[in-house]
């Protein structure tokens, strides 16, 4: 995250202060320049021409976590109760490597969003050019297409779920 920092003057009418024509406060819309890098000029304007000065801090930037992840961020961001977050938090940061723990950590502080699980299309064994692919929620079928968007796109876990680890995978394109 960058340090620099711009600030405004924002008089209680929710004007601001015209850095560039210095002739007084206008809607944010209709100026050419409402912030500057120097606090001291800001705080001098809102000194002399009433108002106060508003900082624009550069947001930082979100993690990228995993849904398992999210789920235990999510219960340690919405606890109400010290001893409930202090268990959830502990469950967060349990048997993860020091990098792991810092990475969390920004979660909770500055946000994250969750990484889509990578999808693969799985190949029948000891076929050329057979696929599998799923027909509802639990039915596993084979299909021979000439076009690659008909195979199967499975995560991880559904691969697990449904025993196709020792198939050829390939990383599925969205």
């Amino acid at each position: 995250m960058s340090e620099e920092k711009m600030y405004a003057v924002k008089n209680d009418e929710g004007k601001y202060w015209d850095f560039e024509d210095q002739d007084g406060f206008w809607e944010l819309n209709t100026m050419n320049l409402a912030a500057i890098a120097g606090e001291e000029v800001a705080e001098c304007v809102a000194r002399d021409r009433g108002g106060h000065v508003v900082t624009f801090v550069e947001e930082p930037e979100k993690v990228v976590i995993s849904p398992e992840e999210a789920k235990l961020v999510k219960n340690c961001l919405w606890t109400n109760l010290q001893e409930a977050f202090l268990n959830n938090i502990s469950l967060l940061f349990r048997g993860r490597s020091p990098e792991d723990v810092t990475r969390l950590k920004s979660a909770l502080t500055n946000g994250y969003t969750v990484a889509k699980d990578k999808k693969y299309n799985v190949k029948v064994p000891h076929t050329k050019e057979v696929w599998y692919y799923k027909s509802g929620d639990a039915d596993l079928l084979t299909i021979c297409p000439a076009d690659k968007k008909l195979r199967g796109k499975f995560t991880e876990s559904e691969i697990e779920h449904y025993g196709l680890q020792n198939c050829e995978c390939v990383e599925a394109k969205e």
